[in-house]
């Protein structure tokens, strides 16, 4: 017998056909077909808005007023950004300045305080878990009353004040907050705690110098999505807020708007200013979002 029959006889691999992979099923094919989809409607929905918004705030006003989704003729978004800039001394930059204090100062206080209620409530079974849990719940379902709000605000001497929007940013931001952090929170052994304890560690140490830095994703998450929603808000400030010396981003958008005159490109071009931020936020920490957002979805 030849040597090649007795290797296909003691079950050596025939190399003699190769293997042709399977032609794309008709679930890959819907798949395939789905994404492409998405990612369509996402540029419909996104990328469209924004490059009509951009063209706007090239152009002067006069083709601005136009509303068409055309190349400016003329290209003036230099006068535009500098008119934006510099307009009732420079409104717009105390704006930039007022928002950035109170993005970095309410979700400062949001992640220490929900980082710390989402521990207490994972780790410390207690009879209060429940109370606590709807009024979490009852924070992203009840809408937040105004004129309550406003009253409690002047009994404390801190309506018109930066200092009062901050807690009412941190206050409405906490419910989310706390339910991410406490749903990653499932995901840390208590072996670590423990270790922590025999240690000699104390809670405030357990709590910053072990469990916090574990919770880095979620930490990102909460930073990135609750600074994008708090420098947009736009309700908040005009009620809580009023007057131009504590202007916010978003309240800047009235001084381009008027019963007999609408600048759009000033508008535009400070809608523009506006959406840069929030944007590259967003493309830096994409994935750490998504990280974020699953942690705890899955135990295993």
């Amino acid at each position: 017998m030849s040597t090649g029959h007795a290797l296909l006889r003691r079950g050596a691999p025939d190399h003699s056909v190769s293997e042709r992979p399977d032609p794309p099923s008709a679930a890959r094919r819907t798949g395939r077909l789905a994404g492409v989809v998405a990612v369509v409607a996402s540029i419909v929905v996104f990328l469209v808005p924004f490059a009509f918004v951009v063209l706007q705030a090239m152009k002067t006003q006069a083709e601005a007023s136009e509303l068409a989704f055309s190349w400016p003729l003329k290209m003036a978004f230099v006068e535009n950004l500098v008119e934006v800039v510099t307009m009732r001394d420079g409104i717009v930059l105390r704006a930039f300045v007022n928002s950035t204090i109170l993005t970095v100062s309410s979700v400062t206080l949001m992640v220490v305080v929900a980082a710390m209620v989402g521990f207490v409530l994972q780790r410390r079974a207690s009879r209060w878990n429940p109370v606590v849990n709807f009024f979490v719940l009852a924070g992203l379902i009840v809408p937040p009353a105004v004129v309550p709000t406003v009253w409690l605000l002047q009994a404390l001497g801190l309506f018109k004040t930066l200092p009062g929007l901050i807690l009412i940013e941190a206050t409405f931001g906490l419910s989310f907050s706390i339910l991410l952090f406490r749903a990653f929170m499932a995901t840390i052994p208590r072996d670590l705690d423990e270790a922590a304890l025999l240690d000699g560690a104390g809670p405030f140490r357990l709590f910053f110098r072990v469990i916090l830095p574990l919770m880095r994703p979620t930490v990102i998450t909460v930073i990135v999505v609750q600074s994008v929603v708090v420098f947009n808000d736009f309700v908040n400030p005009l009620y809580f807020l009023p007057g131009d010396e504590n202007a916010t981003v978003q309240l800047t958008l009235y001084n381009f708007m008027s019963q007999t005159l609408n600048q759009w490109n000033l508008l535009f071009t400070d809608v523009l200013l506006i959406t840069i931020p929030p944007l590259v936020m967003y493309i830096f920490f994409n994935r750490q979002i998504v990280a974020g957002m699953t942690a705890g979805s899955v135990k295993g």
